[in-house]
């Protein structure tokens, strides 16, 4: 049976929205958006400012869908586990996502053990900043995860909704940056 020609239109349309939330990201060497927003750590809210941090050293920035849903649990418990490994590097991490900060705050104890902050946008501007905006379900963060070196520059990224690989592919990219870039000022 033939297709209609908007029936067409509307799969290759459709199609190509899946594409593109494979592929949608800043790329290496673009600038990151700095911003500041209210995180919670431990249970405690705070003023957060990605150029504050990077003063530091650098930071990873990860996007989560959805607060105490199992994969972004699965994923927040993975940074937590390894955050000490990050700051041996120079390097913090901070979670984002759409979530409110009251939700955020309890996420912040509960999966982030008390461990790394995670940054409320409910307005969505950093998420639409950095291209992590989940095509198919707009009011969401994608699982986007970027390593922004000190100099405020995208170092690396990794888009994937498994949460498993976050983790490790963002501990490699952080050792793999210049030594003087990795190493806290």
């Amino acid at each position: 049976m033939a297709r209609s020609l908007p029936h067409r239109i509307a799969c290759l349309a459709f199609f190509a929205a899946l594409t593109n939330t494979a592929s949608a990201a800043l790329d290496i060497g673009d600038p990151a958006p700095k911003f500041t927003a209210n995180a919670a750590l431990g249970g405690k809210t705070f003023r957060y400012s990605l150029a504050e941090a990077l003063a530091k050293g650098p930071v990873v920035v990860y996007f989560f869908p959805a607060a105490d849903s199992s994969d972004c649990s699965i994923e927040a418990h993975a940074f937590a586990e390894a955050i000490d490994q990050f700051a041996a590097l120079g390097a913090s991490v901070i979670g984002v996502s759409a979530d409110d900060i009251g939700t955020l705050s309890k996420f912040s104890v509960k999966s982030c053990q008390s461990r790394f902050p995670v940054a409320s946008d409910e307005s969505k501007a950093v998420i639409q900043g950095f291209d992590a905006l989940m095509q198919t379900r707009p009011d969401f963060a994608n699982r986007l995860s970027y390593v922004i070196a000190p100099d405020g520059k995208v170092a690396y990224y990794y888009q994937n909704l498994n949460p498993d690989k976050h983790v490790e592919r963002m501990l490699n990219a952080v050792k793999a940056l210049p030594k003087t870039t990795a190493a806290s000022k």
